[in-house]
């Protein structure tokens, strides 16, 4: 695959980064996952809202530009062969010497990657997906909310946890905060409907704000929805009548099962898609459709 370092297109197994470079070293870099629809990206000015306030905050001079980033995917697009793709776009915070700056990271390294997107399984959006519930909590965010960071053990150490659930083939592992709220999945942010209101996690349990999540969040107030964030015990999520799960390439995955520590499984309302769950989806696929609208 050909991907982007610093603006210029090149083979991925050329592609370089020094040892110095202090998201190796540190783990001090922000990235943005998004995917394109018709070849363009979508939310595009969103997730480079959400990584230029990052990089503010950890002192990194970049400031991303909404024509450039469209027009590099593009090529990227062209010369991989691809309609559409995964892109995931990094920002390391550059070379620096051994130890901890006090300043600004003046030259920070921006890397594109592209690869093709995942078959969509239309049985999951048809049938939904189950969750499995976390012994491992969500650790603590970084600041006073959570950056997407290249630190990533929490979730990779949960990933390994889902090993050890050998009933819960296919499902996303959802965390729990230390207090024992409801926080997010390895990948995604989640939502559930009581009695006809949308509930999701606060971002005091140290969830990731996801920008599919605010989508979703303001999609669902314009259809006249109440949508209320909170601190929410596991049990809640049982009792719901609906559930589903938020991503940018995954986008609106309905939630109908939930396994517990020990793998006894309960359905979530009555064990399929439910209906506002549709109705928010069928909006989602609406505003994709006006994205790809020339």
């Amino acid at each position: 695959m050909k991907i982007a370092v610093n603006g210029s297109v090149c083979d991925e197994r050329e592609a370089v980064i020094s040892v110095y470079d202090h998201g190796f070293l540190y783990g001090l870099g922000l990235f943005e996952t998004f995917r394109t629809y018709g070849g363009r990206p979508f939310l595009l000015e969103r997730h480079l809202r959400r990584l230029a306030a990052g990089c503010e905050a950890l002192g990194f001079r970049y400031a991303p530009s909404e024509d450039a980033a469209e027009a590099l995917i593009a090529s990227l697009l062209e010369v991989n062969g691809l309609p559409d793709a995964y892109i995931r776009l990094s920002v390391s915070a550059g070379v620096e010497a051994l130890g901890l700056p006090a300043g600004d990271y003046d030259k920070p390294c921006e890397i594109v990657y592209v690869k093709p997107l995942p078959p969509r399984d239309e049985t999951t959006y048809e049938k939904g997906k189950p969750v499995q519930r976390l012994k491992l909590p969500r650790n603590s965010p970084e600041g006073e909310y959570r950056f997407k960071s290249f630190h990533y053990m929490n979730n990779i150490m949960a990933k390994r946890e889902m090993l050890g659930y050998g009933w819960a083939a296919g499902a996303e592992g959802l965390f729990l905060d230390r207090f024992g709220h409801v926080a997010e999945g390895i990948v995604s942010n989640v939502f559930w409907i009581k009695d006809g209101v949308l509930h999701t996690p606060s971002l005091e349990t140290g969830i990731l704000p996801g920008i599919t999540r605010e989508f979703v969040i303001e999609t669902a107030m314009c259809a006249g929805l109440e949508v209320r964030e909170g601190l929410y015990p596991w049990s809640m999520l049982l009792d719901a009548d609906e559930a589903f799960l938020t991503g940018s390439v995954q986008e609106i995955v309905p939630v109908c099962s939930a396994f517990g520590l020990s793998g006894e499984k309960r359905l979530i309302g009555p064990g399929k898609p439910g209906p506002m769950t549709r109705q928010l989806m069928q909006q989602y696929a609406e505003a994709i459709g006006h994205h790809q609208a020339p």
